[in-house]
This record gives C-alpha cells, structure tokens and sequence, in this order.
C-alpha cells in the first residue's frame, strides 16, 4: 500500500512537471503522461496491467470528471453565438465521418462494412480532454473555440451510442436512430434539469466550510451522470450539460468551485493518459503503424473536412474557419476508451482496432497539436483582444461580485498606442495592472498601451460582457471604434 501510493505520487509529481516541459518543447502534454505510462508499463519498467474491462471503467470516469471540468469552465456567452454549429458538428458531422471512414476503410484496408463502420465510429469522437488543453491556448475567436468546445463536449454521447450498437453481435435495427434520439434528447434534459435545481439549491444552502461548495456542485454533476445512465438516456450528454448549467449560474465560491473543478480534471487527464500508456503494448504498436497512418489519413484528409463542411453549410461559415475547424479535431484519450468496447464484448480482432487507435492518437496528436497555432496564425484567425477569466485565490471576488479578466496584446493589435482613457470601459470597470518587459505597475488614465503589455481588468459580474465587447471592438477597430460601427460582438 505505502509503496503504490508512493508510486503514485511520484507519478503526479512528473506529470505536473510534463505540464511545463510541455509548453516549452510545443508539444500537447497529454503526449507527455501516454508516454510515463509506457515508461512505466510491460516494455520498460516491467509493470504489467492488461484489464481491458477495469481500464474503460476507470477512464470513462474519468471522462466524466473531465467533462464536468469543462463544462463548468464553459461561458455560456461564449459558447451561445456557437451553439447552433457545435451541435451540428457533435451530431451531423458525426454521421457523415462515420460513413465517410467507413466507405474509405471497408475499400482500403479490406475490412467488412460493420467493422468498417465500427472503426468509423471511434474515430470520430474528438477529446474533450486534448480540445480544452490545447485549444483555449491557441487564442482563436470565441466563436471558434465555442464551437469546437461544445463538440467535443457533446460528440462523445452519440458516438459511445454508435460504438455499443456496432459492437453488439446483434443486428442494428431501424429504430436505433430513434433510440439515439431518445438517449440524447432525455440525457439534455436530465442534465438541465439536475443542473438548475442543483443550482437553485446551493445559493440557498448555508454549508459550514467554504470547501463543501464545490464538493457539492462536483457531486451533482456526478448525480446527473448517473440519472442519465439509470434512465438509459446519454450520461455524458446529461453530466456536461449540468456542467454548462452550474458553470453560468451564481454559485456561492465560484472562483474556488471553478479552481477545485481545474484541479480534478487535471488529476483525471493525468490518471486517464498514463493508464492507457500503461496498458499499450509497444510490441503490437509497430504492426499497427501502417492501418494506423492509413485511417489517420482517411480521417484528417477527407472524412473530417467533408463532415465539417455539412455540417457547416446552414451557418455560412468562412472557408477559413472551415479549414481550421477540421484541422482542429483532435483526438485524445476518448478513442482509445471507446476502442476498449468491442474488446470487452468479444468482437474479433478487437485488440487489432485498440492498437490502431491508440498509434493515430500519438500521431495525430503531435501533427495536429503542434501546427494548430501556426495554422491560426496563417488564416488570420488569432484574435488578440479576447479577454479571458483568471481565478485568483487571495481575494474574495465571489463575495464582492467582481470578475478578473487578463488581456495579452499582441502584434497587430489595435489596443496598442491606445490611452487607458480612450479604453471607455463601462462604468465600475477599470484597468488595475499592466505587465510591459516582465515589469508590473499600476497604470494611470495617460498610460499608453503597448504591443506584448498583458493588463489586468477588474469589473462587477453585471457589466462583464459589456466589458469583453469593448476590449474586443478597440482590437479590432482602435480607439474610434464605436464611430466605425464596431460594437465588438464575437
């Protein structure tokens, strides 16, 4: 026992040092913890762990906990002008890239349709885990990154329903779309349901600890986890839902909710990689690199651009965030979890597709992670007067009900030159420090705003948005911007 927890500590303590390894080498640190598992599993240090059924159980736990992360995270401000397409993109483009990889591989690789369909159907969940990480650093529009954030939140529920109805031995019946819908429908609603009145309840409970707030908005993520499962409805659809629900409500502790939940998903990305790394067997993974590049490349080049593409057509979407989106669909840890189910349910050569699926993550997640922010940089998409929230944990802003929100200016920006007077913010909203060259200071209304300054704004939660459309509209258009017409929506 001393000597597993021991293990175990150590083990964090690396990945925690991964994180910043990571972001000085540009590579997704979620490569990293695979990697400590492989370390540590059969190959290299000799630890062996081969239970297909208790790797899933822990890692869609731990998926639940980090779409509870997520979707707590998630602003609904930020996400609402993308709500529309990131539910196509997490339904519609599901189906195409499932048919698409299908068609594809059933041709290329000689595998039988339902097989076929079946390796479509893992493939094309993107990870929740991968998209968060990565993402939210790639300093993309909020539209953007709503999109992608909801997909990858929403996409799990329909695939791990495509996944179990092409792994049973059963026929697939014409009423499974009618049962999707049902599942998906009814596992929204538990979610909304449990996330309101969790919500409702807690701004009226009087818990005796600060700590016990967010233990409780955790616990009742869970709950709608399982009342979605328990009603045969989607429980990832029902928990993230929830999650989006308590995440925009007027929680009691919402920084120290926000904070203990970034904490468990960090703890679940940790836990969930380096078990995977600990149950891959590196001396299968060699046979699996040529299927593995093949549907790699079925996937990235064809099947997801056409998906996004349908996906996308209601919604006149530039050809720009077209490309970028697809490029965007990273795959995590959500495949190789979803691959473990034909394992468990004795499908042939299901180990085959486990080992495919978890080489194309390791590639797809060096290609993909890596290029994102250049690709951004090449379709002009980055956007550098996106302000974002901060938890500060050395003062009560929950009790005074104010929001921090830190702003990087970047080349080309048009806050650059700017006085913090021509900044117009609303009222009760003010610039309290400005970093320049590593320097902190406390700016006054002559300061002049400079290209590479990060500034800091404080402003009560009532005049937040109004707040981020001001600091978007001067990027954007400069100090004239309400003269240009500019009211700095996303």
């Amino acid at each position: 026992m001393t000597a597993s927890l021991g293990i175990g500590a150590v083990v964090l303590l690396l990945s925690v040092i991964a994180v910043r390894v990571s972001s000085k080498l540009g590579l997704p640190s979620l490569l990293l913890y695979l990697g400590i598992g492989v370390l540590l599993g059969e190959a290299v240090l000799g630890i062996q762990f081969e239970d297909a059924d208790l790797t899933r159980s822990l890692g869609t736990a731990a998926l639940v906990l980090i779409l509870t992360e997520g979707g707590l995270t998630t602003r609904w401000t930020a996400v609402k002008p993308a709500l529309g397409l990131g539910i196509a993109l997490s339904t519609v483009a599901v189906a195409v890239s499932i048919g698409v990889t299908g068609l594809a591989l059933h041709h290329l690789l000689d595998l039988d349709w339902r097989t076929a369909l079946l390796w479509g159907a893992v493939l094309s969940s993107t990870d929740a885990a991968a998209v968060f990480s990565v993402l939210r650093g790639v300093g993309v529009g909020k539209r953007l990154t709503g999109a992608l954030e909801l997909e990858s939140g929403i996409n799990d529920a329909p695939v791990y329903i495509a996944v179990v109805l092409l792994a049973s031995p059963d026929p697939v019946k014409w009423t499974a779309p009618l049962l999707l819908g049902y599942e998906l429908v009814a596992g929204a609603a538990i979610g909304l349901a449990l996330g309101w009145v969790g919500g409702f309840a807690l701004r009226r409970a009087a818990l005796p600890a600060t700590g016990l707030y967010p233990l409780a908005t955790v616990a009742v993520c869970l709950l709608a986890y399982t009342a979605g499962d328990l009603a045969h409805a989607s429980g990832f659809l029902a928990v993230y839902t929830a999650a989006v629900v308590l995440g925009n409500a007027r929680l009691p502790h919402r920084s120290d909710t926000l904070s203990f939940a970034e904490g468990l998903g960090w703890v679940a990305q940790i836990g969930l990689f380096v078990l995977l790394g600990l149950y891959a067997s590196p001396g299968r993974l060699l046979e699996s690199l040529v299927p593995a590049l093949v549907a790699g490349a079925v996937l990235v080049l064809v099947a997801r651009p056409v998906s996004v593409l349908v996906a996308a057509l209601p919604f006149r979407v530039p050809w720009r965030e077209q490309a970028f989106i697809s490029w965007s669909g990273l795959r995590g840890a959500v495949p190789i979890v979803f691959a473990l189910i034909p394992l468990i349910q004795g499908m042939p050569d299901a180990q085959h597709l486990v080992d495919v699926v978890f080489v194309l993550v390791v590639v797809l997640t060096v290609v993909q992670g890596t290029t994102l922010p250049w690709l951004a940089r090449w379709l002009r998409l980055e956007k550098t007067g996106e302000a974002r929230e901060v938890q500060v944990d050395s003062s009560a802003l929950d009790e005074l009900g104010a929001e921090l929100l830190q702003v990087r200016i970047h080349r080309g920006s048009k806050l650059h030159s700017v006085y913090l007077s021509e900044l117009r913010l609303p009222a009760g909203a003010t610039v309290s420090l400005v970093v320049r060259a590593g320097q902190a200071f406390a700016p006054e209304p002559t300061t002049r705003l400079q290209q590479q300054d990060q500034f800091l704004v404080v402003c009560p939660e009532s005049v937040r948005t109004a707040t981020e459309q001001r600091i978007r509209a001067v990027d954007r258009a400069g100090r004239f911007a309400r003269w240009k017409g500019d009211a700095g929506l996303p």
